[in-house]
């Protein structure tokens, strides 16, 4: 039977935590920022959670529900 190979796209953008939750890099944040408020720049700093069931379900399908 063969295995479920990971995706690779998906591997570089999200992790999987612990408890089974996504993280990612916020959008936004590689350039362009001059045109932003400094409040704005402040709240992209860091990683952030996806919410929402059936997008975790779907990501964590397509990295074989390995975390990297």
């Amino acid at each position: 039977m063969p295995k479920q190979k990971t995706h690779k796209g998906t591997k570089k953008r999200f992790r999987i935590t612990g408890r089974g939750k996504l993280k990612h890099r916020q959008a936004g944040t590689s350039h362009l920022q001059s045109r932003m408020s400094k409040k704005r720049k402040r709240q992209l700093r860091g990683t952030d959670v996806l919410h929402g069931k059936a997008d975790t379900a779907r990501l964590v399908l397509a990295l074989a529900g390995n975390s990297y």
